[in-house]
This record gives C-alpha cells, sequence and structure tokens, in this order.
C-alpha cells in the first residue's frame, strides 16, 4: 500500500512514524505548502511541494490529509479527493455531515474512496457509541475527553489574529464523571460535562481582550464551554505545555431483563501520552480500509461506520479467526 502525507505537522510526524510500524505499507514521500527545503522529516521520507501533487496521481494507493479542521480540511478533502483515495481526521462534530456530502460527491464523480472523521473521537469513540447503543438500546450514553490537549481546538486559536502560539485543554467535570460511572443517568448540558482550559502566547502589542472575547464566544469550540484563556510566555508554552497527551472515555448505561431489572455499563476508555500519535496510528489502519474498498470498486465517501472490522488488520482472514475471535 503505497501512502502520502499531505501537510508535515505533529500529525504528519506522526502518520511517518506509524506507516514505519506497518509492514504492508510504502511511503511515498511528505507533501507540504511550505518550501520542501525547510522541511526535515523524521525518517527521511522525501518531500515534495503541494503544488507539485498531480504529478503523482495513480502512484499513490491513500492521501493521508493532514490539515486542521477550522479552515484546511474543509477545501482541502474534496479538491485531493478528486484525484486520489483519501483519509482526513476532520473533528468539527457539528459539520461532519456537511463536510460528509462535499467529499462524497467528489469522490464519486471520480472513482475514488475517501474516509473523513478518523482518529480516536470521532473515530474509535464513534464506533464504541454505535456499538454500545445497539447492543443496549434501553440506556444512554455518555463522552468525556481529557484531561488532554485538543489539537483542533488549539489550531483554531493560532489562527486569531495576534496569536502566536495556543493549547488547549480538555477537562471532564469531576463530579459528572463520577455520578455516570455509578450508573445515575443525568441530563447534562455541553456546559456540564467539561471545562475547556486555553493556554495562548501572544504577539507584542496585541489586544488580549479581543483575542479572549474571540476564543469564548467561537461557535463549535468554546462558546458552549466554561472557558478560561490563561495568557503565558513563549518560554513558558515550550517549559510547560509542550507535550500532547490525551484520553476520555465513553459510557453506557442500559437496562435489560423482562421489566428492566438488571443494570449493564459498558465502558470504553483511552489514555494516550501522544494525541497526534495515536490519531494518526488510526489514519494509516483506516488508509487499507479504504485502499481495499477501492480496489473492490467502492467509491464515494465513507466514515468508521462502513468500515468492515477485518479491513483495518493486515492479517488474513484465517488469521484473525485463528489468533482474534
Amino acid at each position: 500500500m503505497k501512502l502520502a502525507i499531505y501537510g508535515y505537522g505533529n500529525l504528519g510526524r506522526g502518520v511517518e512514524c506509524a506507516a514505519q510500524q506497518n509492514s504492508d505499507t510504502e511511503l511515498i514521500g511528505v507533501f507540504t505548502r511550505r518550501n520542501p527545503s525547510d522541511v526535515k522529516t523524521l525518517f527521511n521520507t522525501p518531500v515534495y511541494s503541494a503544488d507539485d501533487i498531480l504529478d503523482f496521481k495513480g502512484k499513490i494507493d491513500v492521501l493521508i490529509i493532514c490539515g486542521g479542521s477550522a479552515t484546511d480540511l474543509p477545501k482541502m478533502t474534496p479538491a485531493l479527493a478528486c484525484d486520489f483515495n483519501v483519509v482526513d481526521s476532520f473533528d468539527t462534530h457539528a459539520k461532519i455531515p456537511q463536510h460528509f456530502e462535499f467529499v462524497d460527491a467528489a469522490a464519486y464523480s471520480n472513482d475514488t474512496t475517501a474516509l473523513i472523521s478518523c482518529g480516536w473521537d470521532p473515530g474509535m469513540f464513534s464506533l464504541n457509541r454505535l456499538y454500545a447503543s445497539a447492543i443496549l438500546p434501553d440506556g444512554k450514553d455518555y463522552t468525556f475527553w481529557g484531561r488532554g490537549v485538543s489539537q483542533g481546538h488549539s489550531d483554531a486559536i493560532r489562527r486569531i489574529d495576534g496569536v502566536i502560539d495556543a493549547r488547549q485543554y480538555t477537562v471532564p467535570v469531576e463530579e459528572t464523571l463520577k455520578a455516570v460511572r455509578k450508573g445515575e443517568t443525568p441530563e447534562l448540558t455541553t456546559r456540564q460535562k467539561h471545562i475547556r482550559e486555553c493556554y495562548v502566547v501572544a504577539a507584542e502589542g496585541a489586544d488580549k481582550e479581543e483575542i479572549t472575547r474571540q476564543i469564548k464566544t467561537m461557535p463549535n469550540y468554546f462558546a458552549d464551554y466554561d472557558t478560561t484563556v490563561t495568557f503565558i510566555s513563549l518560554e513558558e508554552m515550550k517549559r510547560d505545555h509542550s507535550e500532547i497527551p490525551h484520553g476520555g472515555v465513553v459510557i453506557r448505561t442500559g437496562k435489560t431483563g423482562a421489566c428492566g431489572e438488571h443494570s449493564n455499563t459498558i465502558e470504553y476508555s483511552l489514555k494516550l501520552d501522544s494525541n497526534p500519535e495515536f490519531t494518526a496510528s488510526a489514519l494509516v489502519a483506516f488508509a487499507r480500509a479504504i485502499y481495499r474498498m477501492n480496489e473492490r470498486g467502492i467509491y464515494g465517501c465513507k466514515t468508521v461506520f462502513d468500515i468492515a472490522p477485518a479491513d483495518l488488520s493486515p492479517l488474513s482472514g484465517d488469521e484473525l479467526r485463528a489468533t482474534m475471535l
């Protein structure tokens, strides 16, 4: 499977690492909007200008797009799906249906196969919400993220004028999480489940009050949460916020029995030292499935709900049945 990376930030570097761990992949190159000579890759992967991507049409089985959800992926993924099988990690949940529609139109029209919103949430958490709700229909599910760095939310802050760097931590409200784990099924608003902590490095002379206002009122990212904004120096950012951990849990509590007399809880959890490296690992696994589906003549846009589990694994059906079933 010949893979390529489009965009080389934290996520792109994670894909490069993940490709090294999968023996059935070959990394063709990295495509960047920067000057290729200024980009040094971890494993000496060739670097090309993003402007030259069409020169590689027919030479790449799956292009993994490593841009930000705020402004990059809504444009990049539909455009690139016209010529390549693609995978992205678009994570603005409220806009997934619209993003799917645009990518689906591009892929179907050009006999390519695309996967959007792959990673851990959306992605692995999405699958576990589906499995749990199908198994326990008489119940409620809850998703808690963090404490950890959200790449998409951090990127959205960095797009604000006057911001040099930013990290956004998603933090579960501990009392709420404890109540759900006890089997309680409260009705919760977005604000009751999570807190947003933002650490921002502002440019000299930047209007910090205006930056704070833009963060706290940003729709789909911060407007519905209790959000704190703390301005720090670039040195503090490098010293205290250089790592990118994350994680979280999906919990469903449901009733079974003739009268619903028995309670059951399903919990799926992740604890990640590196959010981008885990997301990248998911992207590579799902790229394998997209490549196989395209080879079968299955075109258009897909999500993790449309992927057969066996297509994610490099193992054969016989090997899977003997070792994992």
